[in-house]
């Protein structure tokens, strides 16, 4: 291990150059994160690992502050074999449209866009028994039992990564009530673990990162959605013989305060 530090537009932050190559231009480069760890009024953090998850294996009801809901079939544990922490979701089906969503909905929704107060976002997650067949989701969502109904993303506010064209091909997606658009992304890659960010410049725009690689294409205003959002991830099959599960090793989330 190597600790190293770094100043990326006026922020100064420590990383480790053996662990993560990427950090100086990665989506937390520009995040206050030494500055908040001393001054709370800085910002404010969301962070889940699934070490203290208190949920079962069932569906349909509110598992340690996150919403767990089914489209028809599906289910959410963590790993008992696997080491920090996983959340599993199964779509426990081969049935399209089937599976499993779940939420973070405990209090308030915790994060919403407002001008000169930026939000960073990042999740490190996989889909195995079939990462092309799968349809997804992952991200800050509106609160929405429902984020994929039909094949098609209904969630009108949102901010994240979909996949619903049935070939793992995943879209970058941001809509402001119910005016949308799409950047192209990245491919989910079978049982391959893959970090997905992205930072939300005030209400103006939004960079993501794929690996903590910028992918050079952003959101402007009109898709940059002002309500209360929340962390969201859907895994449901697409058909066939699919039936995807996501594994999510992490999430993490920070907004400046006001």
């Amino acid at each position: 291990m190597g600790t190293r530090s770094n100043w990326k537009s006026g922020k100064h932050n420590f990383w480790d150059n053996q662990i993560n190559t990427t950090f100086p231009g990665g989506v937390w480069a520009t995040c206050p994160l030494t500055a908040m760890a001393c001054d709370p009024t800085v910002a404010y953090e969301f962070f889940e690992d699934f070490m203290n998850w208190k949920g079962v294996a069932v569906a349909t009801t509110a598992m340690a502050g996150w919403t767990v809901t089914q489209a028809t079939a599906g289910a959410v544990t963590t790993s008992d074999s696997l080491q920090g922490g996983i959340l599993v979701m199964d779509s426990d089906s081969t049935t399209a449209t089937q599976g499993v969503q779940v939420q973070y909905t405990e209090g308030t929704l915790p994060f919403i866009p407002v001008a000169d107060q930026d939000i960073w976002f990042e999740v490190k997650l996989k889909v195995v028994d079939d990462a092309v067949l799968t349809e997804f989701f992952a991200g800050l969502s509106e609160a929405d039992t429902s984020i994929i109904s039909g094949s098609a993303n209904t969630s009108a506010n949102h901010i994240g990564w979909q996949c619903v064209t049935d070939d793992g091909v995943l879209l970058f997606s941001a809509e402001k009530a119910g005016a949308g658009a799409t950047k192209a992304s990245t491919t989910l890659v079978e049982a391959t673990y893959v970090r997905l960010g992205f930072h939300v410049k005030g209400i103006t725009s939004i960079d993501h990162y794929v690996n903590g690689v910028k992918i050079a294409t952003s959101h402007v205003t009109a898709n940059v959605p002002i309500v209360g959002l929340t962390p969201s991830f859907v895994c449901q099959s697409a058909g066939s013989s699919s039936e995807p599960i996501l594994y999510i090793d992490w999430v993490r989330c920070v907004q400046i305060r006001a």
